[in-house]
């Protein structure tokens, strides 16, 4: 299915580098099919990466839901194709690692690192590149939601690696307030996949956003957890929550929502990759048999995926804007002007945000114009909700009262 990114950042119009599904090159690796897109050629190419005499030679890895996940990786795998249409002469290989597990994914980048120029990393799963880049220093890698580590686990700073983490807590926070304004039943849920850190800071970024709104709105929203589906974080911490233990794994997502639904909650938050796929068919049964349920989208404007015969279960979604940061470092490679260092992007540079275009959303105009209020309180520091690790629980961080 195509994908469309829809880049609303408040008044912010973001440049087209965030319109999926364009590119003018795409390969195929053995185990994937990749996003088809409206300029790019879908390739099937088993035997021979595609390589030419000019221009970047740049692999992605993703995680097992593939650069095809209408989410996370896809996101991703957008800005290389933005970059691609700038740079014809530049080629990329997708390459999923299909097991999830920390160590098959360090191993898959050790296994095509003399290949490629670039390598894109897709995942807190990734982090352990540090020791790979280090022995590798004429290759550039561009590590998306975590910092890289060596050998012993220790965080360090690399030359050839831009890593750049999120505040995926302020797109939580969002999504929570608008949960809590919208919600008619008073029961609103966040799912997640696992509890990466990433995971985590929208959990906590959307505990934040309805404790706020029940605080400064008026509110009185309960955020509904199932005890037997909490995460566990990098630290064995116990976070809450709803975590499906897995981003491909659809059958599981769709009884995480069920149950969520069947408890009364009309409003899912929903960061679980391919699992929450599950969870959006829960959501279209349960408006298909007459109950009012909505799902608020995560990385990316899931609008399309939301239809549901005439009717649409997003309610709106909060972006996470890995593309243009992705095709941002890409020219700078490119450009000779590359630095590697270890960023958090936040709402102050665009980066985080949610989507309020008439037609891709169906939020109030109440609920817009609170989230408009909120946005610049976000961006300058005022509000700073949870995170996993930045000391502030969503009971109590700068900006609830």
């Amino acid at each position: 299915m195509k994908k469309k990114i829809v880049s609303v950042l408040l008044c912010v119009s973001m440049v087209a580098a965030m319109t999926a599904g364009c590119g003018s090159k795409e390969v195929e690796t053995e185990a994937e099919t990749v996003a088809e897109s409206e300029t790019a050629t879908v390739e099937e190419n088993e035997e021979e990466t595609t390589q030419s005499g000019e221009g970047l030679r740049i692999a992605i890895v993703s995680s097992p839901s593939g650069v095809d996940d209408g989410s996370f990786n896809q996101n991703n795998y957008e800005g290389i194709l933005s970059f691609i249409e700038s740079h014809p002469e530049a080629t990329v290989q997708a390459v999923r690692e299909e097991t999830g597990d920390t160590a098959a994914a360090i191993q898959a980048v050790a296994d095509i690192v003399a290949d490629y120029d670039v390598i894109v990393c897709c995942g807190f799963q990734f982090a352990g590149i540090g020791t790979i880049a280090q022995d590798n220093p004429d290759v550039k890698f561009i590590l998306v939601d975590s910092n890289p580590t060596d050998a012993e686990g220790n965080e360090v700073e690399v030359d050839n690696v831009y890593a750049m983490t999120f505040a995926e807590q302020e797109s939580g926070f969002f999504a929570g307030i608008a949960a809590a304004l919208e919600t008619q039943t008073n029961k609103v849920a966040v799912v997640n996949g696992i509890a990466y850190p990433s995971n985590v800071n929208y959990q906590y970024g959307f505990e934040s956003g309805v404790n706020y709104a029940n605080t400064q709105f008026g509110t009185e929203v309960e955020v509904v957890e199932l005890p037997s589906y909490a995460g566990i974080d990098v630290t064995s911490t116990d976070v809450g929550g709803n975590y499906i233990g897995s981003f491909a794994d659809e059958s599981t997502g769709k009884i995480v929502g069920t149950d969520l639904i069947s408890q009364g909650v009309d409003i899912l938050f929903v960061a679980a990759g391919d699992s929450g796929n599950g969870v959006f068919t829960a959501a279209k049964e349960a408006q298909a048999a007459g109950t009012d349920v909505k799902v608020i989208g995560c990385d990316v404007d899931q609008y399309d995926d939301g239809v549901n015969g005439d009717q649409n279960i997003i309610l709106t979604s909060v972006l996470k804007v890995m593309d243009a940061n992705v095709e941002k470092q890409l020219t700078a490679i490119v450009d000779g002007t590359f630095e590697g260092g270890n960023a958090v992007l936040q709402a102050d540079t665009d980066s985080t945000g949610y989507v309020k275009e008439e037609g891709r959303q169906q939020l109030s105009e109440d609920t817009v114009a609170k989230l408009d209020e909120v946005y610049p309180l976000v961006q300058d520091g005022t509000i700073v909700p949870a995170s996993n690790f930045n000391g502030y629980t969503p009971e109590d961080f700068p900006g609830l009262n």
